[in-house]
């Protein structure tokens, strides 16, 4: 090697080279934490959850809970050596069966699953706009279902697989399947069966994400143009397909649409029951979803015409992010309030750094432990979330004439 092709420079990476070079060691680092954390072949586990967690989310008292220990009815509780009781996620359900069948209220149905007659509930989560919390909200709402006794499918739907890391999923080294090869055009399409994965959530199963599902974005023009079939035309029930073969195995589906108005996130809304728009309680993101809504409204009257169904339940507007006591916020609130009062959710997720420091270690405030976090802090999102997720709970039974 000579002087000269030592000293010459070397040629610049192309942006697509140099991003795809700084995405690839992203994902080898998140990958490298991950193994540290979660070494190879190894599930995700779920903490215990102490009695007054436990008696939430049965909706009895826990003095009720602990007669039925000393009277050795039940799973038996671990106790701790200050005499603390705590359950796991398995015991919460075996708690669950015991009561429906010996329980005293004859009013209350500790098993909520779907009635012969009731239909299966499926949630899209939509926004427009990235940074609403989407992803936070419709993971935590698909896990507190799980924990107040529903049988839930998490489908992923945005290729960034967000929901999917916080099950444990990390597409690009994990291999995973997701929707697309359920709703794909050619010849080797699956059944959603072959799928769907079990999360670390009792009840809970998920449909991972990956980068494959930005394919259906590109596929469906094609099949739509196809004139030898009608595939492609019928694009927008492909999603609710799918789902029939699965339908008598969960209660409630809960979809994280992408945050964009293309293919995926109108298949996903034509499949829905109900639809939950997050928004961030500040001028542009309003002004963001305004222009979101108006896009969605052109865009499905069109596709009513050719002849999907777009038939809600219910859908309402989440408020995620809040912080009360900024006035610009709490004013926004307001605005909306008196434009779309019957359509607001009554509780908002506050904004709290519980629930950033909780996906630093890729969990949900239902996974973390408690004492990782402070626990005033810990308590104020907790409180939050819970009365969001009963919200919408309440909301699905009242889809089912409950």
């Amino acid at each position: 090697m000579n002087a000269n092709s030592m000293s010459r420079p070397k040629s610049p990476l192309h942006f697509e080279d140099q991003i795809l070079e700084q995405g690839d060691m992203i994902s080898k680092k998140l990958h490298l934490l991950s193994v540290q954390r979660f070494p190879p072949n190894a599930r995700k586990t779920l903490r215990s959850f102490s009695l007054a967690e436990v008696a939430v989310y049965l909706g009895v008292s826990q003095s009720t809970l602990k007669k039925l220990h000393l009277d050795g009815k039940g799973p038996s509780p671990q106790t701790s050596s200050s005499g603390r009781r705590s359950y796991t996620a398995e015991q919460m359900i075996e708690l669950r069966e015991y009561l429906d069948q010996h329980g005293r209220s004859e009013s209350r149905m500790y098993v909520p699953h779907r009635r012969p007659g009731e239909k299966l509930q499926i949630i899209a989560v939509v926004n427009f706009k990235g940074g609403s919390g989407k992803t936070t909200s419709a993971a935590h709402l698909s896990q507190y279902l799980a924990l107040t006794g529903h049988r839930v499918l998490a489908i992923d739907l945005d290729p960034q697989a967000s929901m999917s890391s916080l099950h444990g999923f990390q597409p690009e080294f994990d291999q995973v399947a997701s929707i697309y090869d359920a709703i794909r055009y050619d010849g080797e399409k699956k059944p959603v069966s072959e799928i769907i994965r079990p999360t670390n959530f009792p009840g809970l199963d998920i449909v991972p994400a990956n980068l494959e599902l930005q394919e259906f974005e590109y596929d469906t023009p094609l099949a739509m143009s196809n004139k030898t079939s009608n595939e492609g035309k019928t694009f927008f029930t492909r999603i609710s397909r799918a789902l029939q073969e699965v339908d008598d195995r969960y209660d409630v589906v809960v979809i994280d649409c992408p945050p964009q108005l293309g293919y995926l996130t109108i298949t996903a809304l034509t499949a829905a029951t109900s639809v939950l728009i997050t928004i961030h309680p500040q001028m542009l993101d309003v002004m963001s979803m305004g222009q979101f809504l108006l896009m969605l409204g052109g865009i499905l009257k069109p596709i009513r015409a050719a002849g999907a169904e777009v038939n809600l339940e219910w859908y309402r507007y989440l408020i995620t992010r809040y912080e009360p006591t900024d006035v610009p916020q709490a004013q926004m609130v307001g605005f909306m309030s008196t434009m779309f009062h019957e359509f607001m959710l009554t509780n908002q997720m506050l904004k709290s750094t519980a629930i950033s420091d909780a996906g630093i270690t890729k969990q949900t405030l239902y996974e973390v432990e408690k004492a990782a976090i402070t626990r005033s802090t810990y308590e104020r999102a907790i409180e939050s979330m819970d009365a969001v997720n009963a919200e919408i709970a309440s909301l699905i039974h009242a889809s089912w004439g409950r």
